[in-house]
């Protein structure tokens, strides 16, 4: 067994022996979790805005369908040019237009629903109303 002289000089001459990180290191070290952070940012970002469309999305189908369904439940008007709109959501607009479909019975109609959020088309749909 060595004495505690022995034992300190061993532990001081290991850590001669080895070097600390380097500031080059660090510096690598701290680009690799930068450019790390950055990138997960823009994803969750990217994410966040794709979610955000695809909630837009649904909301305009879901007033399209229920818009659809109203026209048609309305009662047929031959001389319509238009028929009233379902209630929408803040920031969303509905435009319903009809036309007579040619070259068949005057009993048939082309309803055309437009979705507009802020002035901006996000969907249009077209079907037919029949007069029965």
């Amino acid at each position: 067994m060595g004495t505690i002289n022995e034992g300190l000089a061993r532990v001081k001459k290991r850590a001669q022996d080895q070097g600390g990180l380097g500031l080059v290191e660090t510096l690598v070290a701290v680009a690799i979790l930068g450019t790390s952070v950055v990138a997960f940012v823009v994803a969750l970002s990217t994410g966040s805005i794709a979610v955000a469309e695809q909630g837009e999305e649904i909301v305009a189908q879901s007033l399209v369908r229920t818009q659809l369904e109203y026209t048609k439940s309305y009662p047929y008007d031959a001389e319509a040019t238009a028929y009233p709109v379902v209630d929408s959501p803040d920031g969303y607009t509905i435009s319903v237009a009809v036309a007579s479909v040619v070259d068949t019975d005057a009993d048939i109609q082309k309803i055309t629903v437009t979705i507009f959020r802020e002035s901006e088309n996000i969907v249009t749909i077209e079907d037919y109303k029949v007069n029965r």
